[in-house]
């Protein structure tokens, strides 16, 4: 009787332990397994889904015989969100999925077919190929296919003249020109102004071009040299110069430090297209991925030539793992074409390593379910309202941390004509000023000598322009005057 009570007690307390553990979300890895448990506690009825994913850092990892990682994470939330436990299992072929040439899926598009699994929670890209054949939520992450460089691969050595970077050849350009136009108008303004030169028979104009030309280049080297102006006009254009050169300065010597600092030049490889014309590093992605299929059947030159050069040296550029991509691109001159946030992920764990700016090919990753599941539009709208709560910039922010020292890297650039737009009108303001002045002294001047001479003040004034103008007549004028005055 006894012996009977107990068996019928053990076989009791089995079935509790039993029912319980069916209840219980389990995470599987090699034999790794980690109680995922709801924070509700089991609940009769709670339905549980079989989730396939992929070994890859930081969205699935294993920490301690546990899976942890943004996805796991996500995966958490979501079953919080909808009152569902689950099973993880990791992909048996280590493939994201595509098509074999037997005409079979691999990888957790294929396993999603085979029903080895409801869903795939993964950095799974949605593409038309894999919609045809699953159904995708609403994307969780966006990406785009990028460029993962070491940094000493892509250093640019400064060249000879590197000390015009600062300034882009149109503002170069805009700068000869000012200093050209200013020089002429302090010349032509040193011989209109009676108050600079009043006599121009008798006197000699210091203000030559010469010498205007070797002012204007003291003044952009913050140095004072003769001629001195005296008259309004002159100091007007002087006093504008003076005023451009200082903030040309400030903002040459600014741009300057900024390029030093940063470390790094324009990198000699911006875009895909730089890529392809160089011939230092080999370049190459994860064999058989939707990067892979995106230059396939892009119809782009440089697309094209991109998928010809990988698809030739396939069993030399074509990687099997993220992780092997990533160690070649440290270790050899390679250059690694793969998910732009995955790039940025290992930019942030690797210092040595930096992402070209140029991303193409806009994408996103989603969950994928079987076609016409009943849970596709339950995990795209739960996957909204994460992302409208912030809890998916949360996750982002918690799993893509850093600890390489930022300093702040901008893209530098040259500094073009636009920037300086104000600069240069207010010198061609201040130079409009100086002529009118000078204009308006000899005016005054032609005003009283037409009283005295019985003139018409136009006629007077045409003498006195057509004297002042004469360049080489009063260079003559003046050489005799002086050779008069030595004998």
């Amino acid at each position: 009787m006894d012996k009977g009570l107990h068996f019928v007690f053990c076989v009791i307390t089995t079935t509790l332990l039993l029912r319980e553990s069916s209840q219980t979300g389990t995470t599987r890895n090699d034999g790794a397994v980690s109680k995922v448990t709801d924070s509700r506690g089991p609940e009769e009825g709670l339905p549980t889904l079989t989730v396939t994913t992929i070994l890859e850092d930081p969205y699935v990892m294993v920490r301690s015989a546990e899976l942890e990682g943004y996805c796991i994470d996500l995966l958490k939330a979501l079953a919080a969100m909808l009152h569902f436990s689950y099973k993880v299992k990791v992909v048996g072929d280590g493939q994201y999925g595509a098509v074999s040439s037997s005409g079979n899926w691999t990888g957790m598009i294929g396993e999603i077919l085979r029903q080895e699994a409801d869903i795939a929670v993964a950095p799974l890209t949605v593409t038309s190929a894999r919609e045809e054949v699953v159904s995708f939520t609403t994307p969780f992450l966006q990406t785009g296919i990028g460029i993962l460089l070491r940094k000493d691969t892509v250093s640019q050595e400064m060249s000879f003249f590197h000390f015009l970077a600062p300034f882009s050849k149109e503002t170069w350009t805009g700068l000869l020109f000012a200093y050209v136009l200013t020089c002429f108008c302090l010349f032509l303004v040193a011989r209109l102004s009676p108050c600079e030169w009043n006599e121009p028979k008798n006197e000699e104009n210091h203000f030559t071009f010469l010498n205007s030309l070797w002012f204007g280049a003291g003044a952009l080297a913050l140095q004072g040299v003769t001629p001195r102006p005296k008259a309004l006009s002159v100091r007007v254009i002087a006093a504008v110069w003076w005023l451009f050169t200082i903030a040309l300065l400030a903002a040459y010597i600014a741009n300057f430090t900024a390029l030093l600092s940063s470390g790094s030049e324009q990198l000699p490889i911006q875009t895909f297209e730089d890529l392809v014309k160089q011939r230092k590093l080999e370049f190459g992605t994860l064999d058989g991925s939707s990067t892979f299929y995106f230059f396939k059947n892009s119809k782009n030159p440089i697309h094209q030539m991109i998928y010809e050069y990988m698809d030739k040296r396939r069993d030399y550029v074509l990687v099997k793992t993220y992780q092997e991509a990533v160690q070649r691109v440290m270790e050899s001159n390679y250059a690694f074409i793969g998910e732009s946030i995955s790039q940025d992920l290992a930019a942030a764990r690797h210092c040595n390593l930096i992402r070209a700016p140029e991303v193409i090919g806009a994408r996103g990753f989603g969950i994928a379910t079987t076609q016409a599941s009943p849970w596709t539009k339950k995990l795209s709208i739960a996957v909204l309202k994460l992302r409208e709560s912030g809890d998916l910039d949360n996750l982002r922010n918690k799993w893509w941390e850093t600890s390489c020292l930022h300093k702040s890297r901008e893209r530098w650039s040259p500094l073009q004509p636009q920037a300086l737009g104000g600069l240069f009108l207010t010198l061609a303001i201040g130079l409009a000023l100086g002529v009118i002045a000078a204009v308006v002294e000899l005016s005054n001047k032609s005003r009283h000598a037409a009283g005295h001479v019985k003139k018409s003040c136009c006629s007077v004034f045409t003498e006195e322009m057509c004297t002042r103008l004469r360049i080489k007549e009063n260079t003559r004028q003046s050489q005799e005057t002086s050779g008069r005055a030595n004998a």
